[in-house]
C-alpha cells in the first residue's frame, strides 16, 4: 500500500470514528459538534486532494472500496474530474459518475475520413465518438497522456508525446518498427511576431491511418484541412497527407523569409543613412539579432524536413506520384538553403555596419574630449607659468588688476587661436587619389 493511500484510508477511518463517536447523543450541542467535525474532515482530505497527481487520485479511487471512493470523489475539485476520469477503469468511472464519459476538453481531437476524394472531418468530444469511426487521419492538439493512451488503445497503436520524441536523436527520429508502423518526429515553423519558435509533431502512420500529434495549434495544419476538405482529390491516402504537411511546411517557411527580407530592408535604409544615434544603433541591433534567430530557425526546420522527406523516399512506400511530390519537396529545400545562406551573410553585414556606427559615435565623443584637451593645453601651460615667482617679477611694477587680466585675455586668445587651427585641419578636404590617367602605362600593372 502506498503512502498516499495510506493517509486517504487513515482520514477516512478518523472521519467514520468521529461519527459513530458523536452519533449516539441526541443534544443539540452534540449534533453541532459532529457537523464541525464532519466538515473538518472532509475540508482536509480536499486539501490533501490538491497536492496529488491525476494518476494517483485515480490509483486510490481504484483501490478503495465503493463507498470510501464515493467519499473521495465527492472531494476533488470540479477542474480536475474529467482528467481522473480519463485514468480510472470503466467500471469505476461508472459507480462514481453513470453514464457520464471524459471528454476532451482543453485538447482538441479531430478524425478525417476520406469520402469521395475529399477529407470529411468528424469532432470527436469523448469516447463514444470514436466507436464506428474509420479515419484516414486523427489529429491530436495539446492532449494529455491518458487521452493518448486510450486514443492508442481503441486504435491498437502507441502514441508517443510530440515534445519528448523530439529531443531523441536525429537516427531515432525517423524509424519502422516491427509492426510495419512508420514513426516520424518533426519540428515545425510557428512564425509569430516577436515570438517565432520550433513547435515538435509527431507522425505514426498505423494501418493506413495517420496519427498526428502535437502542443500547439499550426497554420500548417489549418491550411492543410482546407485544401483538402475543399479541393477534391487533393489526398488519396495517409502518405498523401503527411508529404503535403511537410510541403506546406516548407511553402510557410518560404513565406517567413520574404518577411525577413522585408525588414533587413527596411532596416538596411536606417542602417545606410548618414547619421544613427546609438539609441537607433540599439533598436537596429534587436531587429537584426531577431531576424537572425528566426533564419536559423527556419534553416534547422526545414533541414529536419529534408531528413524525413528522404527516409519516406527510401522506405519505398510511396507511389510514383508521391516520389515526384518528394522530389519537388526537396528542390524546394534547396532553394531555401541558399536564400538562408544568402540571409545569413546580409545579416552579418547589416550588424558590423551598425556596430560600425556605434564605433564612429564613440570615436566621435572621443575626438571631442581630444580637441577639448588640445584646447586647454597651451592655457594650462600659461596658469602654471602665472601661478611662478618669475611672472611677479615680469609684471613688476604694473597693477596685479591689469595683469592678470591681460594674462587672461592672452589666455583665452591661445584658446581660440588654438581651436580654429585644429578646425582648420579638420575641414581641409582629402588628398585625392592619383587618376590612372595620370599614372605612366608602364605602372598599370
Amino acid at each position: 500500500m502506498s503512502k498516499q493511500l495510506e493517509k486517504v484510508v487513515d482520514m477516512l477511518s478518523r472521519q467514520r470514528l468521529a461519527e459513530n463517536i458523536s452519533g449516539g447523543g441526541n443534544s443539540q450541542r452534540e449534533e453541532v459538534v459532529q457537523t464541525l467535525l464532519h466538515r473538518q474532515h472532509l475540508a482536509e482530505l480536499h486539501n490533501y486532494l490538491v497536492q496529488l497527481g491525476t494518476e494517483e487520485i485515480s490509483t486510490i479511487l481504484e483501490s478503495l472500496s465503493i463507498e470510501d471512493a464515493t467519499i473521495l470523489w465527492s472531494q476533488v475539485p470540479e477542474e480536475r474530474e474529467n482528467e481522473i476520469l480519463w485514468e480510472v477503469s470503466d467500471a469505476r468511472r461508472e459507480q462514481l459518475v453513470g453514464s457520464r464519459a471524459p471528454a476532451f476538453e482543453d485538447s482538441q481531437m479531430n478524425a478525417f475520413e476520406l469520402v469521395e476524394g475529399r477529407l470529411r472531418q468528424i469532432s470527436i468530444s469523448n469516447r463514444k465518438d470514436l466507436d464506428g469511426v474509420t479515419p484516414i487521419w486523427i489529429d491530436l492538439l495539446n492532449s494529455t497522456k491518458s487521452e493518448r493512451a486510450y486514443v492508442g488503445a481503441h486504435f491498437g497503436v502507441a502514441l508517443p508525446d510530440p515534445s519528448d520524441s523530439t529531443q531523441l536523436e536525429v537516427s531515432t527520429r525517423f524509424q519502422i518498427e516491427e509492426g510495419g508502423d512508420i514513426h516520424l518526429h518533426s519540428n515545425f515553423l510557428l512564425d509569430r511576431e516577436g515570438n517565432s519558435r520550433s513547435v515538435p509533431v509527431s507522425f505514426i502512420v498505423h494501418q493506413g491511418t495517420l496519427f498526428t500529434l502535437r502542443s500547439e495549434e499550426l497554420p500548417v495544419f489549418r491550411l492543410q484541412r482546407r485544401r483538402a476538405q475543399t479541393q477534391p482529390g487533393f489526398v488519396s491516402d495517409s502518405f498523401d497527407l503527411m508529404i503535403d504537411l511537410y510541403g506546406s511546411d516548407v511553402e510557410y517557411s518560404a513565406d517567413s523569409l520574404e518577411d525577413i527580407y522585408g525588414t533587413l530592408g527596411k532596416v538596411g535604409k536606417q542602417v545606410l543613412s548618414e547619421t544613427m544615434s546609438d539609441s537607433e544603433a540599439a533598436a537596429i541591433l534587436g531587429d537584426i539579432a531577431e531576424e537572425e534567430d528566426l533564419n536559423g530557425r527556419i534553416r534547422s526546420n526545414i533541414l529536419d524536413t529534408q531528413r524525413a522527406i528522404h527516409f519516406l523516399m527510401r522506405s519505398k512506400l510511396l507511389s510514383m506520384d508521391q516520389l515526384e511530390d518528394a522530389r519537388q519537396i526537396l528542390s524546394n529545400i534547396d532553394s531555401l538553403n541558399s536564400h538562408t545562406a544568402f540571409l545569413f551573410d546580409k545579416i552579418n553585414f547589416l550588424m558590423d555596419a551598425t556596430i560600425g556606427f556605434i564605433n564612429i559615435n564613440q570615436n566621435k565623443r572621443i575626438n571631442k574630449l581630444t580637441v577639448f584637451g588640445v584646447v586647454f593645453m597651451p592655457i594650462n601651460i600659461l596658469a602654471g607659468m602665472g601661478g611662478m615667482s618669475e611672472f611677479s617679477m615680469m609684471t613688476q611694477g604694473m597693477s596685479w588688476p591689469l595683469a592678470y587680466a591681460a594674462f587672461s585675455v592672452a589666455a583665452v586668445g591661445l584658446g581660440a587661436a588654438t581651436y580654429a587651427a585644429l578646425r582648420h585641419f579638420e575641414k581641409r578636404p582629402p588628398k585625392k587619389l592619383t587618376n590612372r590617367t595620370d599614372v605612366p602605362r608602364a605602372n598599370r600593372h
